[in-house]
């Protein structure tokens, strides 16, 4: 049973100028991988997402892109937020989804849509949460938007997820697209992307 719109967690304060905003960093962080995107008026949403995957959903996704949620986020309090605020179809698979939300220690990125030769753009954007941004082993990047190489470091992946991600890179123009989410902060890291231990 859906919980009553007065127990949904709050969204944007306002929708129209806030998604704009929000937006614009979401961008810069493409544009420029490896730079941490400080999102300071995000939404707290339902306590098991942070505000900044809160702030990416709510600036992205609508009912025209469907979202999958790994089982840690898969809960009514965060599927009734989504859909109210968002109008985001949740799905069962992820071969479905445009979007979806994982926990840092259960990355896989297998199953998600990488496109076609085609159309590439027919690929999914992973959200993952991570404990911190900016801290942990630092790896080199390396691609577009980047001035040679910058290192970067996200807290609480293994190395299992980086080889995984090397697989991912391999596959370009297709693949998957990542944003990593802790706090109120956001990552980027596109498939055109190198990742280097």
């Amino acid at each position: 049973m859906n919980q009553p719109v007065t127990d949904l967690a709050p969204g944007l304060a306002d929708p129209g100028h806030d998604a704009q905003r929000l937006f614009r960093a979401v961008l810069a962080a493409f544009a420029h991988p490896g730079r941490i995107a400080d999102l300071p008026d995000a939404p707290a949403g339902p306590g098991t997402i942070s505000p900044a995957t809160a702030a990416y959903l709510l600036t992205l996704v609508d009912r025209d892109t469907p979202l999958w949620l790994a089982p840690e986020f898969d809960l009514p309090a965060v599927r009734d937020f989504l859909r109210f605020h968002a109008g985001a179809p949740i799905v069962a698979q992820r071969a479905d989804a445009v979007f979806a939300v994982l926990a840092h220690d259960n990355a896989s990125l297998d199953g998600f849509a990488i496109g076609t030769d085609p159309y590439p753009d027919r690929s999914a954007t992973v959200v993952i949460e991570v404990p911190v941004l900016g801290a942990g082993t630092t790896r080199r990047w390396r691609g577009p938007g980047i001035d040679g190489e910058t290192a970067v470091a996200v807290g609480g992946l293994s190395a299992d997820f980086w080889q995984a991600w090397a697989d991912n890179h391999a596959l370009f123009p297709c693949g998957v697209d990542i944003v990593f989410a802790a706090g109120s902060q956001l990552l980027a890291l596109p498939r055109s992307i190198a990742v280097e231990g």
